[in-house]
């Protein structure tokens, strides 16, 4: 064996030390602080707003919190025997159902776009990525005109019809279907003996899982946020979602300025299932992460 000796006359540049190099840019981080602070600043306020009496309210529009939040809910609550609590349920049912449906036929379809070839895939895509840039208002009027033709206005399918179908969603399917089910499992699963469908729902649906509650979670916000399509279908306020409801509210704040209480504490519940409802599934995404880095 033969013996290897450092030479005194060769020098072996050192990498510079990680710290230095791992430095993260101070106008980056600034950026990212003011961003978060100009997101959270309307929550934080509404969290204390709710806190206050209607007198409150106007006279001290500071971060302070008060001590009424519980009369207010309790006043919201009492508003037309629960009414508040109908448009929620009316939301959750809303958002919910649709978005589940929604990413099950997202799921379909970007599966179909992504490992089948069939005349008429390309244009179809391209239709698909049209109807990404569509915004949803816009077609709010052509649905409302083709669900009265059948008598469907003024129902829960009014609502849950078009929210079903999301080009959005079916391109995020599309994308993560060619990118998380390789294509030799599928002719694995189909050598097997396995047909189409079960080849679907127990090799790739499993595979596609955080990227279909991605889509759910999008759907989700999305309808739960809506307020053209309901104020436009819909006529009989026990249907209304909290948007509409809510903004009705408003609308007799005029009138009436103590109903800016409920306003307010209204607003502050509405977003507590969209909260509860993102910590409960971030761990989809925290597993689809850690998968990747294994595979990487």
């Amino acid at each position: 064996m033969t013996a290897v000796t450092a030479r005194p006359d060769v020098v072996v540049p050192r990498a510079p030390a990680g710290p230095a190099r791992d430095r993260p840019s101070a106008t980056a981080t600034a950026i990212l602080l003011i961003g978060a602070v100009y997101c959270l600043l309307p929550v934080v306020w509404v969290v204390f707003a709710a806190s206050k009496s209607s007198a409150e309210l106007f006279s001290t529009l500071t971060f302070v919190p008060s001590l009424h939040l519980f009369d207010n809910i309790a006043e919201l609550s009492a508003y037309r025997q629960g009414l508040f609590w109908r448009w929620m349920l009316n939301t959750a049912l809303y958002a919910g159902v649709a978005a589940a449906l929604s990413a099950v036929v997202s799921a379909m379809a970007g599966y179909a776009l992504a490992k089948y070839s069939f005349r008429g895939k390309t244009a179809v895509f391209n239709v698909l990525l049209a109807g990404v840039l569509v915004p949803g208002v816009i077609l709010a009027i052509p649905q409302y005109l083709l669900l009265a033709q059948v008598g469907l206005t003024n129902t829960y399918w009014s609502v849950l019809l078009p929210s079903i179908i999301s080009p959005y969603g079916i391109y995020l399917a599309r994308i993560y279907a060619a990118a998380a089910v390789p294509d030799e499992i599928v002719e694995a699963a189909r050598t097997d003996g396995a047909g189409e469908l079960r080849t679907f729902v127990q090799v790739a649906m499993p595979m596609m899982t955080p990227g279909l509650v991605t889509i759910f979670l999008f759907q989700f916000v999305a309808i739960w946020n809506n307020f053209m399509l309901p104020y436009i279908m819909l006529g009989d306020d026990r249907l209304f979602p909290l948007t509409v409801g809510l903004s009705g509210l408003l609308g007799q704040t005029a009138s009436q300025p103590a109903m800016y209480t409920l306003v307010v504490t209204g607003a502050l519940l509405s977003i507590v299932p969209l909260v509860a409802l993102f910590l409960l599934l971030q761990r989809f995404w925290q597993v689809d992460l850690a998968a990747g880095a294994v595979k990487a």
